[in-house]
């Protein structure tokens, strides 16, 4: 289960996250098709990313599901992809600022 605060692993590659907002719903995040891990944890040694999962994750960015239920920060980047349950996770957009006429 995710709680806010936390800060998790990948197992498959330097991939480091904080939770910012996570759901009450039990979720399972995944980076390169394996579960993540906190970082207090040694990773398991010899898993790769799975295909189609292997896009990376950005220094500084926030990813989020589709319904904005979950929000995570990526403080290392690596070379797997961030899942939630299985649905991959997408950047988040920035907000448009109004216009200033």
């Amino acid at each position: 289960m995710l709680k806010t605060g936390s800060r998790l692993q990948s197992q498959v590659c330097g991939t480091q996250v904080i939770v910012i907002k996570a759901t009450t719903a039990d979720s399972e995040l995944d980076c390169g098709g394996q579960p993540m891990v906190d970082v207090a944890q040694a990773p398991s040694s010899g898993l790769t990313p799975a295909a189609g999962l292997d896009g990376g994750t950005q220094i500084g960015k926030r990813y989020v599901d589709a319904a904005d239920t979950v929000e995570i920060l990526v403080t290392k980047s690596g070379a797997g992809s961030l899942s939630l349950g299985g649905t991959p996770l997408d950047i988040k957009s920035a907000k448009p600022l109004p216009s200033s006429d």
